[in-house]
């Protein structure tokens, strides 16, 4: 989780490289009844940066022979959804408040089946989700619960009010910039982007429909290395409601780049085509006013001083990369 911006350059994945590969799961936080997207111990409204025990009770810490690499969510009692790009050939641990020290809501499971989307493509990050089995169901607790997740209506307009969390960089750099001990999971407050903003923002092109966007548009708070795979919640009632799983972006927190999420709402078919029994809890989730993305479009200007001074291919490169951030 990163509050402030860093300055390598580039695309990634935001999950941290690391060295290994065995699975074991371990949950953190969830609470008393079966019935998803309930919090009994979130009390928080604004602010902060270490989320209290209990606060987020779905979230999963993907470990590599003890070692945090992606994020997570619980999403019933035997399920686990995440980003396909965390999978190449490792482990998962769910479950916990701290990365170090004590933890004692934490449950640990082995997972016995990795699911990728079939349509998972690494070039361009869509379709990226994935879902594990557990070795044994969990019991529900007070620290450890389900998460609704999106149904395929959703609709999260502009300004949409998000949660993200994870125990991920707390700033771009590098292995250096990960939590100092203990580890505490972290939540950041970040507001959804509509994708034609998105697409104006990151490059004509990069978002499809499979994705969702949410940042501040000054920089300073968004999701980083290490955050992979773990929720994006926002709450309609009492209810709070998966609508993107950590993804990918330019950097963290960078200015006028927003970070990128999987579209939660968009494989509700292909999560229940895996999921037989014990159905995950689907919840239509609907914005309050007008869809102000719809304002947004893409202006792109060229400026030719002669046709033989700007090269055919520095014109497609300016479309692709810079000229697509002009947005009204």
């Amino acid at each position: 989780m990163a509050p402030t911006a860093g300055s390598p350059a580039g695309v990634h994945s935001k999950r941290e490289v690391s060295r290994v590969c065995y699975l074991s799961v371990v949950f953190l936080h969830i609470a008393g009844s079966s019935s998803c997207g309930i919090a009994p111990m979130n009390t928080r409204i604004v602010g902060g940066e270490d989320a209290p025990p209990g606060s987020w009770p779905w979230q999963v810490s993907l470990q590599r022979f003890g070692s945090h690499v992606c994020g997570g969510s619980l999403i019933n009692r035997e399920w686990v959804m995440s980003a396909a790009h965390c999978f190449s050939r490792w482990m998962i641990s769910l479950g916990r408040e701290n990365l170090e020290g004590r933890n004692p809501n934490e449950v640990s499971r082995n997972v016995s089946r990795i699911i990728l989307h079939p349509g998972y493509d690494r070039r361009r990050n869509d379709n990226d989700i994935a879902l594990l089995r557990l070795s044994s169901p969990v019991t529900f607790t007070d620290y450890i619960r389900p998460v609704c997740l999106a149904a395929s209506e959703s609709v999260f307009n502009n300004g949409t009010d998000s949660w993200v969390t994870g125990w991920g960089a707390f700033k771009e750099g590098g292995e250096s910039m990960f939590l100092p001990f203990p580890g505490t999971l972290q939540e950041v407050e970040v507001p959804v982007l509509g994708n034609r903003q998105c697409n104006c923002l990151n490059g004509v092109g990069r978002i499809t429909d499979n994705m969702i966007c949410a940042g501040v548009l000054a920089g300073g708070k968004d999701s980083c290395q290490g955050d992979s795979g773990g929720p994006m919640v926002s709450k309609q009632g009492s209810t709070w409601v998966q609508s993107g799983i950590v993804s990918f972006g330019f950097g963290c927190a960078r200015p006028n780049l927003p970070g990128v999420y999987s579209r939660v709402s968009r494989f509700q078919q292909w999560i229940n085509s895996h999921i037989r029994s014990d159905k995950p809890g689907f919840v239509q989730f609907n914005s309050t006013g007008p869809d102000v993305d719809s304002l947004y479009t893409f202006k792109l200007v060229i400026i030719l001083w002669f046709s033989s001074i700007l090269p055919v291919v520095i014109v497609f490169s300016l479309l692709w990369r810079g000229l697509s951030k002009s947005c009204l």
